[in-house]
Order: C-alpha cells, then sequence, then structure tokens
C-alpha cells in the first residue's frame, strides 16, 4: 500500500518530501530502476530527504522501500481508466463507480483492525456519542448520529465549530466524540477533538490523512484511503469514511445483537410503521 500510504500522508509532508512524493505516486514504475542518487537527480530533492521519507513510511532505508515498491508493483490489478479518457457519458458514469469501488478496496487495507476493535470497545462502553464534522464531513458526522440513534445509542452530531468545543469542554469519560476529517488538518476539527479529550472523554478520529494533526488527538484512529485527487480537491471521493462509519454501526450491531433485537424489531414494525403509506 505504498502509494496510498504516500497519499495519505501526503498533506503533512515538508515541500522537498512532496517533491519525492510526487514522482513516486506519477512514475512508480521509473523509480524502482534508479539508484538513490538518480532518483534524487530526477525528482529534484536531496538523497537525505528521500531517506527521510523512506524513514517515514516505515522502511529502513531507499533499499527496502524501492524492492516493497517493486512487490506492490508487480501484483496484478485491474486497470481503471481515468477521466481523461472518458468518451461517452456511459463511460463516465461507469468511471466513477470504478474509482469508487477502488477507494473502497483500498480503505479495506488500510484498516487496521486492532484500532478499529478498540473503537468498537469504547464506543460500548460508552453513554453518549458524539460526531463531530465541519464542511464536507458534516454529512458524514449525521449519517454516523442518525444510524447510531437508531440503535437506541444517545448518539448527536455538531457541525459548527463553535457549537463543538461548547459541547466538549463539559464531557467526561463516559462520552466519546468520533470526529472525521478527510485531510485531518483542519484546524476547528482538530481543537475540538483535542477540547474533548482534555475533558475526559474518549477520541475516534476517521481521516484519510495518514500522521496528521487529527491522529495526535485521537485514541484511536481509523484510517481511510485518499482517493484519486481532482482539481480543487473538490471532488474528493468521501465514502471511505461514510463505509467506516457503517462498519462501526454494524459492528454495533454485532456486538449487541441479543439485546438490540427486541428494540430494531419495535423500531420498524411500530415506531416507524405510521411513516409509511
Amino acid at each position: 500500500m505504498i502509494l496510498t500510504v504516500l497519499q495519505g500522508r501526503y498533506n503533512s509532508l515538508g515541500d522537498s518530501e512532496k517533491l519525492v512524493a510526487d514522482y513516486v505516486i506519477n512514475r512508480p514504475d521509473d523509480v524502482i530502476h534508479y539508484s538513490i542518487t538518480e532518483f534524487s537527480m530526477h525528482c529534484g530533492a536531496s538523497e537525505a530527504t528521500i531517506y527521510r521519507l523512506c524513514r517515514k513510511m516505515e522502511f529502513d532505508g531507499y533499499q527496502q522501500f524501492k524492492i516493497a515498491l517493486a512487490r506492490e508493483l508487480s501484483v496484478p490489478s485491474e486497470q481503471v481508466s481515468s477521466f481523461g479518457e472518458v468518451k461517452d457519458f456511459s463511460t463516465f458514469v461507469k468511471r466513477i463507480f470504478e474509482e469508487s469501488s477502488e477507494l473502497l478496496n483500498n480503505t479495506n487495507q488500510l484498516l487496521d483492525i486492532k484500532q478499529l476493535e478498540e473503537g468498537v470497545k469504547i464506543i460500548l462502553g460508552a453513554e453518549r456519542v458524539l460526531f463531530f464534522g465541519v464542511g464536507r464531513s458534516a454529512a458524514i458526522a449525521k449519517d454516523g448520529s442518525l444510524k447510531f440513534a437508531l440503535l437506541g445509542i444517545h448518539a448527536a452530531d455538531y457541525s459548527d465549530p463553535h457549537a463543538q468545543v461548547m459541547i466538549a469542554a463539559g464531557l467526561n469519560s463516559s462520552d466519546v466524540v468520533i470526529g472525521i476529517s478527510h485531510s485531518g488538518v483542519i484546524r476547528d476539527i482538530v481543537k475540538s477533538l483535542e477540547v474533548a479529550k482534555g475533558s475526559g472523554a474518549k477520541t475516534i478520529a476517521i481521516t484519510a490523512g495518514i500522521s496528521s494533526p487529527i491522529t495526535k488527538v485521537a485514541d484511536v484512529v481509523l484510517y481511510c484511503a485518499t482517493g484519486k485527487e481532482h482539481l480543487g480537491n473538490f471532488l474528493d471521493n468521501r465514502i471511505g469514511e461514510f463505509s467506516l462509519v457503517n462498519v462501526l454501526y454494524r459492528s454495533m450491531i454485532l456486538k449487541r445483537k441479543g439485546k438490540l433485537d427486541p428494540h430494531l424489531e419495535n423500531l420498524y414494525n411500530e415506531v416507524l410503521k405510521t411513516k409509511r403509506f
């Protein structure tokens, strides 16, 4: 998952490290044939910068990084056409579904099961579960709070940064805050989680930003894939974040199945029945 992890770490890299990352992401087949000196010349960064980035990626050095990259590239993968190659509307629609499928697969590979299990354990022991998200992440937070409320869990979501810190200041050890940020570098959401953690609440981060600031204020970190980069990043696909919220939701159902059955049966067959024609 070198390429996916590099994309996830990208926003936390220095300018010179981004030169290295850009070259690896865009021309990985060339990199595996370069010595570190040749790579330095082609990407425009020093050998020390290349070595430093390899260490950040948890490799002993450039040679080990290169071997791992070669192995990754040797695994056959389904070729997905780019939007630049779209010839008609049907192909365009197909490409959107292909991209979403690719993002979900990459998120599945990035997911740390131990972190997920710890997150589920924390939520099971909580009295309240709050979802924080600003901007486009607010919709994901709303989806999460509604899902958990269906299970009879005291859940709520907050998208206003001022409301988040005011609520966070009054939390305690029986509360859990799930903060959602695609990049992981949005100051508002990081500050809100920091306040929540300082109040004693447990914190869970859902993000594509590997080693980003939000991960430093979270007890549990669930990573999703970044997806393809688009102009202005306004087209970033957030299906990875939605899928992780759904994994947590389904995990609650699995862990509380015996207790939930009567509640869900009453909810769907009695409470919501009056809402249907």
